[in-house]
């Protein structure tokens, strides 16, 4: 039974657990910020690009190839498109970028909330240590 007990402090410790909320909130605020660069941000840019879709934009190394059949009855297979999809590459660039900018803006507020005051001066010596000081005073002459 002690696992199951060391496994329960484990599970609800304060940074286990607000690691978790942060992970999904993390993950919701991506989907919100995917939708925005791929719904309001990426349209405006293609618009001013003269209505680039940068979706659609891509470098093709080998264009497909249907399966044919030769007049001697030997099939040759399909060969599927290779290409590089950089219109996705720069959309989830502005995806990272945009993320990037909000976390630095949430730790930048953190840490300036976190902004510890000046340490108190430390307090004089207590009614004792001036009571034991004399007596020593005292005692010296």
């Amino acid at each position: 039974m002690g696992i199951i007990k060391e496994f329960k402090e484990f599970a609800v410790r304060g940074n286990l657990v607000d690691t978790a909320v942060a992970f999904v909130m993390g993950a919701a605020f991506g989907k919100i910020v995917s939708s925005f660069v791929e719904g309001i941000v990426m349209p405006m840019v293609g618009m001013l690009t003269g209505g680039v879709d940068f979706n659609d934009k891509k470098l093709i190394l080998q264009d497909a190839v249907s399966e044919i059949k030769n007049a001697d009855g030997t099939i040759i297979p399909a060969v599927a498109e290779v290409s590089i999809k950089y219109g996705i590459f720069i959309t989830n660039l502005i995806d990272f970028i945009i993320v990037a900018f909000a976390v630095f803006m949430v730790i930048k507020g953190i840490n300036s909330m976190k902004k510890a005051e000046p340490a108190p001066p430390p307090a004089g010596p207590s009614n004792e240590e001036k009571l034991l000081s004399e007596i020593r005073d005292l005692l010296k002459k």
